[in-house]
C-alpha cells in the first residue's frame, strides 16, 4: 500500500505542539506529585537496607548497564557530530530516520548538548546526596528533600539531583521533533519520530532504574531529568522552527 504523506502529515508547527506540550505538563504534574507523596524515601527503603544496597556493585549493573551503558552513549553523541557536519544529505536506503538537511541535523546535535548542559548544571548546583549516601543506608548524611533550598549541606558529597545517568537516553529526545514536529511545508512520516521517542524513552528509563537499584537516585531524579531534556528539547526545537521552514 503506497504512502499517503498527506494524510500523516503534521499539519503545521502551531497544531502539533499541542500533543507535546501537553504530555511534557502531565509529566510535571505527575512528578509534582511523586515529590508531594514523598514516594522516594520507601522505594529506596524496600531497595536497602541499614548496610547499603544489595546491588550496589552488582557486576553487569555497574559494569555493562552503567559504565559501559555511558561510554556507548557517548561514542553515540560523537557520531552525532559527524552525522551533523556531513556536508550533504544522508540518502542511504536502510537509513531513512537519518536523512534530514544539514541545517536541522545541526539544530538537533546542539539540543543533545543544551540539554546534557541543563542537567548538569543542576547536579553542579545540587547540595542533595545520594540515597547510598543517608544514614539509614550506611552513610553520613541526612535525608533533605532537594527542593529545601537554602539549607546549605545535609552531611554528604551533594551533587546527586537529578539524575546523570538517565540523559544519556533523555539528553537525545530532539531526535524524534524533525518528525513529530516538522518545519512547516516538511512532509514527514509521524511513525519515524514515534519509533525514536520510544526508544529513547526505554533508554533514559534503564538508566534511571539502574541507578535506582543500586542506590545512587530516587525515581524522582529521574523524572526531573525526563521533564528537563524534554523541556529543553521541545522548547529549543519551536524556537529554530521558523528558521528551519526558511530552507
Amino acid at each position: 500500500m503506497p504512502y499517503n504523506a498527506s494524510a500523516n502529515l503534521l499539519a503545521s508547527p502551531a497544531r502539533a505542539a499541542h500533543p507535546v506540550a501537553w504530555w511534557l505538563l502531565g509529566l510535571l504534574a505527575f512528578t509534582l506529585l511523586w515529590d508531594l507523596s514523598g514516594a522516594d524515601l520507601p522505594v529506596m527503603r524496600w531497595l536497602g537496607t541499614a548496610s547499603g544496597f544489595p546491588l550496589q556493585n552488582q557486576w553487569f549493573l555497574k559494569q555493562m548497564l552503567h559504565e559501559a551503558w555511558r561510554q556507548l552513549f557517548v561514542g553515540l553523541y560523537l557520531l552525532m557530530w559527524v552525522w551533523a557536519l556531513w556536508p550533504t544529505r544522508w540518502n542511504l536506503p536502510r537509513l531513512t530516520a537519518l536523512r534530514l538537511p544539514r541545517r536541522e541535523r545541526l539544530t538537533l546535535v546542539l539540543l543533545v548538548t543544551l540539554s546534557l548542559l541543563a542537567v548538569n548544571l543542576v547536579k553542579n548546583a545540587s547540595q542533595t546526596s545520594c540515597p547510598w549516601d543517608l544514614q539509614m543506608f550506611g552513610g553520613s548524611a541526612r535525608y533533605v528533600s532537594h527542593w529545601r533550598l537554602g539549607l546549605g549541606s545535609d552531611g554528604g558529597t551533594g551533587r546527586c539531583f537529578p539524575g546523570g545517568h538517565a540523559s544519556s537516553g533523555f539528553a537525545f529526545l530532539g531526535l524524534c521533533l524533525p518528525w513529530l514536529l516538522p518545519p512547516q511545508g516538511t512532509l514527514r512520516r509521524p511513525a519515524v519520530g514515534r519509533w525514536w521517542l520510544a526508544a529513547l524513552l526505554l533508554a533514559g528509563l534503564i538508566a534511571g532504574a539502574v541507578q535506582t537499584v543500586r542506590g545512587a537516585h530516587y525515581p524522582s531524579h529521574t523524572l526531573w531529568t525526563l521533564l528537563i531534556c524534554g523541556g529543553v528539547s521541545w522548547a529549543g526545537w519551536r524556537l529554530a522552527l521558523p528558521r528551519l521552514a526558511q530552507h
